[in-house]
């Protein structure tokens, strides 16, 4: 009788700090995403070598074409209006990419989405002041197609970052392909891709290089 009651005990209590380990680790997995959500990842620029220096001087400044949502940004509404950021919270990283191009918004959304959420990300730093919305895309086969003559008559200099191919499906060649973001805290697409818009400064026509990648579009 003993036996028996001390394997009932036996097994409460695994039971219970099996239970107890589990909330413990859920626990320590959600304070981990909040850690990687608010943490700032840094770029940080080295100066030039002189011969690089000359090597930029030489080229025209770039323009870098950037989507919205699913690229830049993740929104949606549950129907309650409640503050979901905190004031004071540093972004997940720091792109310093309008130090080396020309930044451009071009979205398929309505003018009077897309400007309050451009006027939101350029916070007064004047560096989104050219945008292009849908009424300047181009309906083809159900999607808004990006012309991106519409932006600069020399396309050798335009680069576009986009999570959907059929928006650039006219200029794939000056594409960059990225996945869609959905609020993932953990994602690093945009940052990975530093280095390319770094070295892209350097090319007299981007879409030497760009073409190369026509491998990684999803079909339309």
């Amino acid at each position: 009788m003993l036996s028996k009651y001390f394997l009932m005990g036996l097994r409460s209590f695994v039971w219970f700090t099996a239970k107890v380990w589990s909330v413990c680790v859920e626990a320590a997995r959600r304070h981990g995403r909040s850690i990687i959500q608010y943490q700032t990842v840094r770029y940080d620029i080295l100066p030039l070598s002189p011969l690089s220096r000359i090597r930029i001087n030489q080229m025209k400044k770039k323009i870098l074409v950037l989507d919205l949502d699913e690229t830049l940004i993740h929104s949606h509404h549950d129907g309650v209006l409640k503050p979901t950021v905190r004031p004071g919270t540093p972004p997940d990283f720091m792109l310093k990419a309008s130090q080396w191009y020309e930044l451009v918004i071009f979205t398929a959304s309505m003018e009077i989405y897309g400007a309050a959420v451009a006027d939101k990300l350029d916070n007064n730093k004047k560096i989104l002041n050219r945008r292009y919305y849908r009424q300047h895309c181009t309906l083809e086969l159900g999607s808004y197609v990006k012309d991106l003559a519409a932006i600069h008559n020399d396309l050798s200099s335009i680069v576009i970052l986009d999570n959907s191919p059929s928006a650039y499906r006219s200029h794939p060649d000056n594409a960059i392909p990225i996945k869609s973001w959905f609020s993932d805290p953990g994602d690093t697409a945009l940052l990975n891709l530093l280095p390319m818009l770094d070295a892209l400064r350097f090319t007299s026509d981007v879409r030497s290089v760009l073409s190369r990648n026509l491998h990684q579009h999803r079909l339309w």
